[in-house]
């Protein structure tokens, strides 16, 4: 009936491929492309393309995606493109980022760093 006109390639509308559910845990490095839901424990590296951390998630170790969306907690350093700490989610660690969005009474511990981590094929006008 409705349709958006306009496509995001947002993490919100991209499918999650992988669940660690409540009451799991998972224990060695987490690797893939798709983008993983964690309301479980996770101790170890995660790479993927996206992550969501729910409310009862917690990762301890350093996360690198390419778009996260924290209500949980981490434990380690974050590496994403686009990085969203919700209300509920607590991040102890540093943060390398393009984009960042804090939700009034998210907490975070660490140091930011933001730049451009992907470098664009363009090259700068010379003036």
């Amino acid at each position: 009936m409705f349709r958006r006109t306009t496509q995001k390639n947002d993490i919100n509308q991209q499918e999650i491929s992988t669940l660690v559910g409540d009451g799991f845990v998972l224990t060695g490095d987490l690797s893939g492309k798709a983008v993983i839901r964690v309301d479980g424990e996770i101790t170890g590296k995660v790479t993927a393309g996206g992550l969501v951390l729910g409310e009862k998630g917690m990762i301890t170790g350093d996360i690198e995606v390419t778009s996260a969306i924290i209500y949980g907690t981490v434990n380690g350093n974050v590496k994403a493109r686009q990085l969203e700490i919700k209300k509920t989610g607590k991040v102890n660690g540093d943060i390398k980022t393009e984009t960042l969005e804090i939700e009034l009474g998210a907490q975070y511990n660490g140091k930011l760093e933001m730049k451009q981590l992907i470098k664009s094929n363009e090259k700068p006008a010379e003036h």
